[in-house]
């Protein structure tokens, strides 16, 4: 029973769908919710609407016309330059998560099409070491950012993470250069860049190429921002607004452009595909 059990949730994890038959607690309401129909519903709670993070294969699927997309980038893998060990040795704990989200690293990005338009696309995996960016995150979306560029198409990203990667040190944190340095080759070529930011966004990823997108779309409820509140508040010693690094007040603040329920975003996301598209030179 326990090895079946695993087996359904990497499968879940894989493909964002959950196997007939199971019932789930939801984790902000508490009540028992059939897994299918939370599927069906795009992952979101039918009863109070709490939208649970998606796997990249699942958010691609969700965004991208039907059979449009085209993975990139699968050559690019993690590597453990400090040989690094916590609880376990990193070589180890990158094999885990693989095989657990069947991808190489926390990010999947290829080409598509959304609306009949092609773009160059990019969806972050929380379920991959929190979503953390190393050096794979940051190759993958300067490739993406290039590939926007090579073929004169608006570049889409879909942002989930924890941050930077504690496991690859200082490489870690040199990808915040290096994706806002192909963010500026695309802003050079007045080229669209729309960014959905989903719960949670924060440290490395929000500071870098998630909040520099010409338009940030959030989900709702959706936790954004660089360090945590604790930290927040004992470095500037006072207390914080209550929601403060949320989706709803980063909105009302000018951060956040537009908050769209996830049954609506792939119609934001067209629309403003369309008006940047619209009015591009022939």
């Amino acid at each position: 029973m326990a090895d079946e059990t695993s087996g359904h949730a990497a499968e879940k994890q894989k493909t964002g769908k959950i196997p007939g038959g199971v019932w789930i607690k939801c984790k902000n309401c508490s009540e028992t919710v059939f897994g299918p129909e939370l599927e069906k519903n795009l992952l979101v709670c039918p009863l109070c609407d709490y939208h649970y993070p998606m796997p990249a294969r699942a958010r691609v699927a969700m965004l991208a016309d039907e059979g449009t997309f085209e993975e990139r980038d699968t050559d690019v893998a993690p590597y453990d330059v400090l040989e690094f060990v916590d609880s376990k040795p990193y070589t180890q704990r990158i094999a885990a998560m693989q095989e657990k989200t069947g991808l190489k690293d926390a990010i999947l990005a290829g080409n598509a099409e959304i609306d009949g338009i092609a773009v160059s696309l990019a969806a972050m995996d929380f379920g991959f070491i929190g979503g953390s960016m190393g050096s794979v995150v940051g190759e993958v979306i300067a490739r993406t950012f290039k590939r926007g560029l090579e073929i004169g198409a608006p570049v889409v990203a879909a942002a989930a993470s924890g941050g930077a990667r504690m496991q690859e040190g200082i490489v870690s944190l040199m990808q915040l250069g290096k994706t806002n340095a192909a963010r500026a080759e695309l802003a050079e070529a007045r080229l669209p860049y729309i960014v959905l930011i989903s719960d949670p966004t924060t440290a490395g990823v929000m500071a870098s190429f998630a909040a520099v997108g010409d338009v940030l779309v959030g989900e709702p409820g959706a936790l954004m921002g660089f360090a945590g509140p604790r930290v927040i508040r004992e470095t500037i010693h006072q207390e914080l607004p209550p929601g403060f690094q949320r989706a709803e007040f980063q909105r009302d603040h000018g951060f956040l452009d537009v908050i769209a329920h996830r049954h609506e975003i792939r119609d934001v996301i067209e629309k403003l595909i369309r008006y940047f598209t619209s009015g591009q030179p022939n």
